[in-house]
């Protein structure tokens, strides 16, 4: 089957609007930061990040299936010395509209600079908060699990009787563990610490994340033929591994310089130019470029 891949130029908040209820399985996205690419995305003052991001979320909960998961790369800035609170007031007014706040993930970045501040170091990790529209939804955790790693060689190589039981929690969190159902295992499951490089290769975005990132969250929660939705999609990092992984992929942005990158770098796929400018040839009848 083909693998298809949308474009929309325009605002995320009014081209949702032409998406269908429902039609979504993974939105991994990471849009502007508080005052963040003031000169080509214009800034949102931290104070007013909430109220302009809930109409864009509200269109991602409608697009989204109810077994589909966002993934929101966010993070916080400093104020005056100060840590802003707005992810977390953002984080308490998509709850409220409807979501269901599941996870959050790290981001550790293992190569960022050194540098400090005259009250803080410089932050080396970023937030990856993961969102649904209920409890249960599509998860496919093998397909992210890791080698056992040096700690078992250690750990597993004497067990008390303890480790050979399962030990439940003692601050009655419900929680336990039998340590021995992971002797002779090769691969366990991660962390929720992703720990990535901050290189990626595309070097004409002011922002861009590296392929691994969207790509460990499009082993988790898709299948081949899934739909992947980028609604700030800048250079394209997510609609190109999509593609890659074969997940059909749809990308938002506003600014016509990235999505003219992302339209020429994604030419030998089946790309659906959704939003032409008028100086673009070749418009079919349902007003759209396919580009095969």
């Amino acid at each position: 089957m083909e693998i298809r891949t949308d474009l929309y130029l325009g605002d995320s908040k009014n081209m949702l609007k032409k998406l269908k209820d429902n039609s979504v399985d993974l939105i991994v996205t990471s849009p502007p930061y508080a005052d963040q690419r003031k000169s080509t995305y214009g800034g949102i003052h931290p104070d007013k990040y909430v109220e302009w991001f809930l109409p864009i979320s509200k269109e991602l909960l409608r697009v989204l299936k109810p077994t589909g998961t966002f993934v929101l790369n966010i993070k916080e800035k400093v104020v005056d010395g100060e840590r802003s609170t707005y992810v977390m007031e953002l984080i308490i007014a998509m709850r409220k509209q409807g979501w269901f706040w599941t996870e959050e993930f790290m981001w550790h970045k293992k190569n960022s600079y050194p540098g400090k501040w005259p009250n803080r170091f410089r932050d080396s990790w970023e937030r990856l908060l993961q969102f649904n529209k209920q409890k249960h939804f599509n998860m496919y955790q093998e397909e992210v699990m890791v080698p056992m790693g040096d700690w078992a060689k250690t750990r597993l190589k004497k067990l008390s009787e303890t480790d050979k039981t399962r030990d439940n929690s003692k601050v009655g969190s419900g929680f336990g563990k039998n340590i021995s159902n992971w002797v002779d295992r090769e691969m366990a499951y991660p962390s929720n610490v992703l720990h990535l490089a901050t290189e990626c290769n595309n070097k004409k975005h002011s922002a861009a994340f590296p392929e691994e990132l969207p790509e460990w969250f499009i082993k988790l929660f898709t299948k081949e033929q899934d739909v992947v939705l980028d609604p700030f999609m800048g250079s394209g990092t997510t609609l190109t591994v999509a593609n890659r992984m074969r997940r059909h992929s749809i990308g938002i942005d506003i600014i016509p310089e990235y999505y003219d990158m992302v339209r020429e770098q994604l030419k030998p796929v089946a790309l659906y130019i959704l939003e032409p400018k008028p100086t673009y040839e070749q418009i079919e009848p349902e007003g759209r470029i396919a580009i095969r």
